[in-house]
């Protein structure tokens, strides 16, 4: 029997306009469905499992959202992105793309050069102003960037960039990347880290080649495996591997690539697991077989790595703002809050111990840890800041083991040098589900913490840009690029 959960606003999949939408469970899957008066009915896959969609919304934390506005509200949400007053969550991470140009032409991917005609490469002036007005945001301005593309590393300046990223205020400064150029030339990726890269944002889809070429359309496991070799080489203990999940091409590998992160643990410091996006005219039957979401991901962790990691063991992305909170309010500063929504993205972390995989749930409670967290707050809001500062002392007692002296670091310092010293004893293990037009849903992207800085002086939301905004922005920003990118081996 069908359920209704909520009723939201989503888009029409073949004109791009603003639909009533409707979100329900049905035998314990929950869906989204929506009528286009033009062009008709449409249902797909939200969550594949209710239980735990119901799991997550206890994490439905709402933010503040800027206060500084880049546009005026005029057509409503999504058309309106800049950010606008619509918007609920604070830039937590900035992305620039430096450019479209690509060295490989994926099958999966619709947004290189090659294949969509034109040249998009901000200016070094653009590219500052895109900085400053991603440092400029009130009350809390982003102290994290990525640069992406395209692939970033086809711009020779890079390391210039990422110096000027530096300048500009940006403390964490990370490279989204294929690893080609990294992987052959390794005076260029220690020109990257003497610049004041902090990470590697490594496309990592698996462990054997015959993936890559379903993905990629080249071998590529080699290039992965000297990226590593080289970041181990330059004492690099920052490289993020980023999967792109496609059911029934590399969702079998998750458990492998687990245990292949735990042997190289101390280069790598996390899985960003990013289930595929569906574009284009597909219908619902292909869209369900290729639809892979955020429950799906987990329970293939808990099977692939025979229990070591459980579904249990996994928070929605909201679960650090009570600690930033917390801490802000003592230090009388204010931290990037994860106020997006609760059915974006899960992660947990874990440790190496003799080769085991032990997630960070057997270091601590941390669902008493949070709600420490949240009593901190209460009583700091009320003026009883001492109360407050012993309270979160005695939380550290919630972690067990040698974890407990980093967390209580960054509990006394609240700096990102004792969040670095923390995080470098673990491994983030997390998925983000980004939305296409088929799952789209405006109550996510209101909530949205990962926004694009663009040369026009707006900053959107990645599910917005992305499923509406990219081309037409690029393109009134680009030059035509008539030569087709090839596919190549390496």
């Amino acid at each position: 029997m069908l359920r209704p959960i909520k009723k939201t606003k989503s888009l029409c999949p073949e004109c791009l306009q603003v639909i009533e939408a409707l979100v329900y469970e049905e035998n314990n899957c929950v869906y989204i469905s929506k009528s286009c008066p033009q062009h008709g009915d449409y249902v797909d896959i939200y969550w594949s499992d209710y239980e735990l969609y119901r799991r997550s919304e206890k994490w439905n934390i709402v933010g503040s959202g800027v206060l500084n506005f880049q546009k005026k509200r005029e057509k409503g949400c999504p058309y309106d992105c800049g950010l606008c007053e619509n918007h609920k969550t604070c830039t937590v991470l900035g992305i620039i793309d430096v450019t479209n140009r690509c060295n490989l032409n994926c099958p999966i991917c619709f947004a290189h050069a090659g294949a969509v005609g034109y040249l998009y490469e901000p200016s070094k002036d653009q590219i500052r102003h895109m900085l400053r007005n991603l440092r400029e945001l009130k009350p809390i301005p982003p102290t994290a960037l990525q640069y992406s593309g395209g692939e970033p590393t086809v711009r020779r300046d890079l390391p210039e960039l990422v110096a000027m990223a530096k300048e500009e205020g940006f403390r964490h400064v990370e490279v989204n990347s294929n690893g080609i150029l990294l992987a052959k030339d390794l005076e260029f990726y220690k020109s990257l880290l003497d610049a004041g890269m902090s990470t590697i944002y490594l496309q990592f889809d698996g462990l054997t080649d015959d993936i890559y070429i379903k993905t990629r359309g080249v071998p590529l496991l080699d290039v992965k495996m000297r990226v590593i070799e080289n970041a181990r080489k330059l004492k690099h203990d920052s490289v993020v591997l980023v999967v792109t999940l496609v059911r029934g091409v590399n969702d079998h590998q998750i458990g492998d690539i687990i245990r292949f992160a735990a042997k190289n643990c101390d280069v790598v410091r996390g899985i960003n697991v990013q289930p595929v996006s569906i574009t284009g005219r597909i219908n619902r039957a292909e869209r369900e077989r290729m639809r892979i979401t955020i429950p799906d991901f987990m329970k293939l962790c808990e099977e692939q790595t025979n229990g070591a990691i459980k579904i249990s063991d996994f928070r929605p992305v909201p679960w650090p703002v009570a600690l930033a909170r917390a801490v802000g309010l003592l230090k009388g500063k204010g931290y990037p809050e994860f106020t997006a929504h609760p059915h974006c993205g899960v992660a947990t972390f874990f440790l190496v111990e003799d080769d085991d995989i032990v997630p960070i749930t057997r270091y601590a409670d941390v669902d008493k840890l949070e709600e420490d967290f949240w009593e901190v707050y209460k009583l700091a809001s009320s003026g009883k800041k001492f109360k407050a500062y012993l309270k979160l002392i005695r939380a550290s007692g919630r972690v067990r083991g040698k974890l407990r002296r980093y967390l209580l670091s960054v509990l006394i310092r609240g700096s990102y040098s004792a969040l670095g010293e923390l995080m470098r004893r673990m491994v983030l293990l997390g998925c983000m589900h980004f939305m296409d037009p088929y799952n789209f849903d405006l109550e996510r992207v209101e909530r949205c913490c990962i926004h694009y800085a663009l040369p026009d002086g707006t900053i959107r939301p990645f599910c917005s840009y992305n499923s509406i905004h990219r081309q037409t922005v690029e393109r009134a920003l680009s030059i035509p690029y008539p030569i087709k990118v090839e596919s190549r081996a390496v």
